[in-house]
């Protein structure tokens, strides 16, 4: 049983450990001046997750891929805003702070990956890392999860797309460069804002802005294809930079863009009200009120379709200024299409080795 006590604290993006949908007896704290709360750092703790697959597969319209991993469950990172949130609900714990500080990783991802590339029904196809949380997250620096599943698709000329908000992506050019030379890869550098100030509010422990376009730069000079993913847009809050962040990125080395509107699922919108009343309070019911412009009214839609861009006449403005940047900026040049012919299939043991 979790509580909904709201207290902010340095270096975290929720201001609390938000009640989850799912638990029946709920509890609220009530502040009645004799006690005072100090808001001390909250430790960050590591588990285990011992699945038994992991590659996952989705069927949605509104993404370019149906096969994904994920190193992680919950994210470091702490961005107040993160769809994936709810999922830590599942494990009967709050998509608050819990999600940013209860970090489940997968040591035994590169075997599982081996065994399951082997399969003699396995097609290949693009794999996404880290669509779901960032598979490059500060932990990443010392577990070195993602760079065993790396190596695991080097050594099998195996596709792949990264999606990361982290200059720790930079650490693994040697294994990108070469597939990179083959047509097996291509980075997305989540980029939401150029202004360091709500960045650092936004997105606590992710890369600051100028770091992230300096890692768009360096893998660009590598030969890494890379692009640009604004995600979110927050209406009132950062849709105003459009046009200048996709002018910076493009300068620095991107050759393509894309974006998502704000999406508020489930727990998500509690917190982000929440996020809102505490750092931007006199921004916070305009925020909230352009939201709704995007929703028909609600603070979120599911459908397919509408889920990530939103519907409305305002939706369409963002639509069309994002459209004009990015032809003003020659981005998109580059097909998003990587080569899955290269793929090797892992031998077995026993399998006797090629010649060369």
């Amino acid at each position: 049983m979790s509580d909904s006590t709201v207290s902010f604290r340095k270096g975290r993006g929720a201001g609390g450990n938000i009640v989850s949908r799912f638990v029946e007896h709920k509890r609220e704290v009530v502040d009645d001046g004799w006690e005072q709360e100090e808001r001390t750092p909250r430790r960050t703790e590591i588990f285990t997750d011992n699945c038994r697959t992991i590659i996952s597969h989705n069927d949605s319209p509104d993404v370019p891929f149906t096969a994904s991993i994920n190193p992680y469950k919950g994210c470091e990172h702490g961005c107040s805003y993160c769809f994936a949130r709810p999922t830590h609900t599942y494990l009967d714990l709050s998509a608050g702070l819990d999600f940013e500080s209860k970090i489940y990783c997968k040591p035994g991802a590169a075997p599982l990956l081996e065994t399951e590339l082997a399969r003699p029904r396995y097609t290949p196809q693009v794999i996404a890392l880290g669509a779901n949380t960032d598979a490059y997250q500060p932990i990443e620096r010392d577990l070195r999860i993602t760079r065993s599943i790396l190596e695991v698709l080097h050594a099998h000329n195996h596709p792949v797309a990264i999606i990361t908000k982290s200059a720790l992506v930079e650490r693994d050019i040697d294994l990108l460069a070469p597939m990179a030379g083959m047509n097996l890869v291509k980075v997305f550098v989540s980029v939401t804002t150029l202004d360091r100030d709500l960045g650092r509010q936004l997105e606590p422990r992710a890369a600051a802005p100028q770091r992230r376009l300096e890692t768009i730069r360096r893998l660009q000079q590598a030969g890494i294809p890379v692009g640009v993913l604004m995600a979110p847009v927050i209406p009132a809050l950062n849709d105003h930079e459009i046009e200048h962040l996709l002018g910076e990125c493009a300068a620095a080395g991107a050759d393509s863009a894309a974006y998502v509107i704000l999406r508020l699922p489930h727990e998500v919108k509690d917190l982000f009200v929440q996020w809102l009343q505490e750092h931007y309070p006199l921004k916070a019911e305009h925020v909230m009120n352009r939201v709704r412009d995007l929703r028909g009214g609600h603070e979120y839609r599911s459908e397919f379709g509408e889920r990530m861009r939103g519907s409305g006449q305002y939706a369409e403005l963002i639509a069309h200024r994002f459209s004009l940047a990015r032809k003003k900026q020659g981005l998109n040049r580059r097909s998003l299409e990587l080569d899955c012919s290269r793929f090797r299939v892992p031998p077995k043991s026993g399998d006797q080795m090629g010649l060369f």
